[in-house]
């Protein structure tokens, strides 16, 4: 593991704070140079991120990306709204000003969230389902102006197909293309209105998203059983977009839910930095989550999201703080064995760097296991048509079905996947961290971790085109390797690594998209001595892949 920043779990000094006017003027005053590489837009797994100080998240940078999804939309016949919603980063709003200014000169039907702008990317995502169900004819899309649990200086532009998922790499290459396309010309060609015009404009439209997304809740969550058992939850929004929702969600259903903090405040001050020193709002890190996790005993379950909610983080009385991996395997067990109406085919859907415990619990239940590449679009099809009853990767991402198997967001839900650990509770009469304990019982308990190690240009290229038959090795810490993979099993695609399994362990290798460096995410199912063996063998195999 990388070293530990020695004020890690501590909220940071205000000298440390991001300048918020210096970040939001560079929005505007700064203008990309696209014969810069990290000046041009770039979609990854979850859209276009950037920093407005480093020139990769500006004015030009939204109204380009914009205008492409403008013309994308004329390309593919999309007529219905654009349901359009921002998280509480700093650069959000401004963005969000920006990317109207373009909708309304496009005559684009843009659906504003009525009162606060913030909106959860599940919400949005709930949105366009339930909109395109009842307007097969005029097809829905949409925008999360969000970088997810990125620290406070980030921006982020996400676009949601009309299936309500992230866009998959066909569509993002076409929208990347051509908005690095206007950049080039110095955004001629791209059509925008002043802001005050948009927002009066006829296709700009209020939508009650938090009423429509909490009012539905009882479609996929036992509110019933959380409030008739009295399960003691507390939840932690940090500072994000579904601030507004966690109170109207306790209201509405009579639960015994407090928000030990309503702040929000673009500078996070109220997180505490995660490893690295950084504020990340991300609800799976124990730093991150340090001040939450102190208040364990006064709740059953403890719960946050990240910025956009997409994200969930679990404490449990019994265990503290759930590692990702552990949740996403109680949640699987729990789903599977409490929502009868689900289709009997339905399968569990993991990336590949998730922990094999999901294929241990995926065979107990007799369920399929997809295992696909990393990034939730690969899961985006089969929750949409029902054939994946639940989708998660191991950075605490998730969405499942209604309780009828039909779909309710095909983007991760962490507001969800959060009540999910109190309906839990409240089913079983024990918390999830003491149900995977159980689990561990029965199946083996695994070890599992992630390092780093260093990596020239040239070796990650290498690294993400690997094939099987660049490894030589036979064995892995003393057991045969079984399998060699390249490419996901559930649907062939290349993930840009290596992973290679044995009886009772595995490693993926996979190359950094921002750093001169390779992950090595490592599992075993005996002790941490194997562990540590995989770890150093796998640097060894991977070495000698990358030399053959």
């Amino acid at each position: 593991m990388s070293s530990v920043h020695p004020q890690a779990g501590q909220r940071a000094a205000a000298s440390a704070l991001v300048d918020l006017p210096i970040l939001i003027s560079n929005y505007y005053s700064l203008r990309p140079d696209p014969s810069v590489s990290t000046h041009r837009v770039a979609f990854g797994t979850s859209g276009h991120r950037g920093v407005s100080n480093a020139h990769s998240f500006n004015e030009w940078h939204v109204h380009a990306i914009t205008q492409a999804i403008c013309d994308y939309r004329k390309e593919k016949s999309i007529t219905g709204p654009l349901f359009l919603g921002i998280d509480t980063h700093a650069l959000s709003e401004p963005a969000w000003h920006s990317a109207l200014e373009v909708l309304a000169a496009n005559d684009v039907v843009s659906m504003i969230a009525q009162g606060s702008p913030y909106v959860p990317t599940p919400a949005l995502s709930h949105a366009i389902l339930t909109h395109n169900r009842l307007h097969p004819e005029a097809l829905a899309d949409g925008v999360v102006v969000t970088p997810s649990h990125n620290p406070p200086d980030n921006g982020g532009f996400k676009y949601n197909t009309p299936n309500g998922g992230p866009a998959d790499s066909d569509v993002t290459s076409w929208i990347e293309k051509r908005a690095n396309a206007y950049l080039e010309k110095q955004l001629d060609g791209v059509r925008r209105i002043p802001f005050e015009r948009a927002l009066k404009a006829g296709t700009t439209r209020r939508y009650d998203y938090l009423d429509a997304y909490v009012s539905d809740l009882p479609n996929i969550i036992d509110l019933a059983a959380i409030r008739s058992a009295g399960v003691k939850i507390g939840v932690n929004p940090l500072g994000g977009a579904g601030v507004h929702y966690w109170g109207a969600i306790a209201d509405r259903y009579k639960l015994n839910l407090e928000v030990v903090n309503t702040d929000v405040d673009a500078t996070f001050r109220f997180v505490p930095q995660d490893w690295d020193g950084q504020i990340r709002m991300d609800p799976s890190s124990q730093y991150a989550m340090s001040e939450l996790i102190a208040l364990k005993d006064r709740f059953d379950v403890a719960l946050a999201c990240d910025t956009d909610h997409d994200r969930h983080g679990i404490i449990a009385r019994s265990s503290g703080l759930m590692p990702s991996n552990h949740y996403l395997s109680t949640a699987i067990f729990y789903l599977f064995r409490h929502r009868p109406a689900w289709r009997a085919d339905a399968a569990i859907g993991k990336t590949l760097v998730s922990s094999q415990m999901i294929n241990r619990v995926a065979t107990s239940l007799g369920r399929e296991l997809k295992e696909m590449p990393v990034g939730f679009k690969w899961f985006v099809d089969g929750l949409f048509d029902g054939s994946l009853g639940f989708g998660g990767e191991e950075s605490a991402g998730a969405s499942f079905l209604r309780f009828d198997g039909k779909p309710w967001s095909t983007d991760k839900d962490g507001i969800t996947a959060a009540l999910l650990a109190a309906e839990m509770t409240a089913r079983t009469g024990t918390d999830p961290g003491q149900i995977y304990k159980d689990l561990t019982l029965q199946l083996g308990e695994p070890l599992n971790g992630r390092i780093e190690a260093a990596a020239t240009p040239e070796q990650k290229q290498r690294l993400s085109k690997l094939s099987p038959a660049d490894v030589s090795s036979t064995e892995l810490a003393g057991e045969k390797i079984r399998e060699v993979m390249t490419t996901a099993p559930a649907n062939g695609k290349a993930f840009g690594g290596l992973k290679i399994v044995s009886d009772n362990g595995w490693f993926a290798a996979r190359p950094s998209g921002t750093e001169n460096i390779y992950k090595i995410y490592a599992e075993s199912f005996r002790d941490q001595q194997h562990l540590d063996k995989i770890f150093g063998e796998a640097q060894e195999i991977v070495t000698k892949a990358l030399q053959s």
